[in-house]
């Protein structure tokens, strides 16, 4: 039962196992569960029956499938997007500095300032 629930994910929680959820829902999937197994079905066959019920999303670690991709892919899609869009803007702002050495005059000046603050 316990290996069972801790391939299931608690659909109001969303971040806990079926196994450490307090939730009344996980309460009623865990019941359930027990139901199924004195009923003597395998932990394929009540696998399949919650996933078929609540999709995939009710396991801890869905399958690789079209219908997941997004889900298990997302995040490093995200993090290239960003890593791409941070490069563009930190270009964009290097080209705008201008690199130039000061003129005599404002060489003078600078000078002036440093000695009028000492």
């Amino acid at each position: 039962m316990r290996a069972l629930t801790e391939q299931l994910r608690c659909l109001v929680c969303q971040n806990e196992t079926l196994a450490d959820s307090r939730a009344d829902l996980a309460e009623d999937l865990r019941k359930q569960i027990r139901e199924q197994m004195k009923a003597g079905k395998s932990d394929q066959e009540i696998l399949a029956f919650l996933t078929q019920r609540y999709g995939d999303f009710v396991l801890y670690k869905p399958p690789v499938k079209a219908t997941t991709y997004l889900l298990w892919f997302g995040p490093f899609i995200l993090l290239i997007a960003g890593t791409g869009v941070l490069y563009r803007y930190l270009k964009h702002r290097l080209e705008l500095i201008q690199d130039q050495p000061l003129t005599a005059a404002e060489r003078k000046r600078a000078a002036e300032i440093l000695r009028t603050e000492v």
